[in-house]
């Protein structure tokens, strides 16, 4: 039976967060939901589109949470090739190795003799591409088991399970700003995807999928324009601030709300306001990136970590607006 999400629309989660780092509450949408519970249904990728700061990244970890399944994350940058999101090579490592070991073995066989040939097979095997190849993200979540093990003797790091969260009950796979990436690295990730397995260089036996199919969302700020075949094969979310005034207030104060429940309502609808604001002039101007959700909760926390009361908090928006949400040049007035 196919997994669905337990969470309802505007239920909210607490997500784990880096040491000091800021709080992350995610609380899901309604297209959320269903675009989720569709992509595992249909086991294709989902594909989350939106401006910057709208939450795309965050919604993979709360899916992970709320389905208790391991999560993995590869974040995309302009060196990435396809075969990152399944292995790494250590070339540099193998290269090391090669040279300590061929210097070691090169005295060895003056000494041996006859035995050279065995010091050199052995140097071989020491030294083959297997040994040097690293579990990616999908790695990890075709064969749990397999990349832990390999993990364990190559004395590698292992992804953490988020708590209450088993890799028996699946995977999700975060692929995060894949427009920054050439073409064959959404296409290499179809791929992979398509076949349920892939075989890294140097191996003989493919890694498979073992359990249940990994759900894959995958993030992007339309930076570059996605092949076409790998569009036809996502099923696609958006991820969009509305522009009706008075509804995007009430969701930012919303968000405002859960992430920060000490705020007053008086101060959350007051930043909201500055947002909505600040967000139609920048439109007006054609300026890119829009203020949005991300700079409101940064103003917010803000005003609620230097005002010791909901009067500082609302004397202090205006000193802080310039640095939250005015961010193109010539725009701080």
């Amino acid at each position: 039976m196919t997994d669905t999400l337990s969470h309802r629309p505007d239920d909210c989660m607490q997500l784990p967060c880096p040491i000091e780092g800021p709080e992350q509450v995610h609380c899901f949408s309604e297209d959320e939901i269903n675009a989720v519970n569709a992509a595992l249904a249909a086991r294709r990728p989902l594909l989350v589109r939106g401006e910057p700061g709208v939450g795309k990244t965050q919604l993979a970890k709360a899916v992970a949470l709320d389905l208790k399944r391991l999560y993995v994350e590869q974040v995309i940058d302009i060196r990435t090739e396809s075969r990152d999101l399944l292995w790494h090579f250590d070339a540099v490592g193998r290269l090391a190795d090669a040279q300590l070991r061929g210097a070691l073995g090169g005295k060895a066989q003056a000494k041996a003799g006859a035995r050279g040939e065995e010091a050199s097979s052995e140097l071989q095997r020491e030294l083959a591409v297997d040994r040097y190849l690293h579990p990616r993200a999908l790695w990890w979540a075709f064969d749990w088991d397999g990349a832990k093990a390999r993990a364990e003797t190559l004395q590698l790091p292992i992804p953490e399970l988020l708590p209450g969260c088993d890799a028996a009950n699946g995977a999700v796979v975060l692929i995060d700003e894949i427009d920054k990436a050439e073409s064959d690295v959404p296409n290499g990730l179809l791929e992979a995807l398509g076949a349920g397995a892939f075989t890294p260089q140097g191996m003989t036996e493919p890694v498979t999928i073992r359990g249940p199919a990994p759900l894959v969302i995958i993030t992007t700020n339309e930076e570059r324009t996605l092949p076409e075949a790998f569009l036809r094969r996502c099923l696609v979310l958006l991820l969009a601030l509305t522009d009706d005034e008075a509804k995007l207030k009430d969701h930012l104060t919303q968000r405002g709300r859960a992430h920060f429940p000490n705020v007053s309502d008086d101060v959350l609808a007051a930043a909201a306001e500055q947002l909505i604001a600040d967000r139609k002039e920048a439109k007006a101007q054609n300026l890119r990136p829009l203020p949005g959700q991300a700079e409101y909760l940064d103003l917010v926390r803000a005003l609620g970590e230097l005002g010791k009361n909901a009067k500082q908090q609302l004397d202090l928006l205006e000193t802080l607006r310039p640095f939250i949400l005015k961010k193109h040049r010539g725009t701080v007035a």
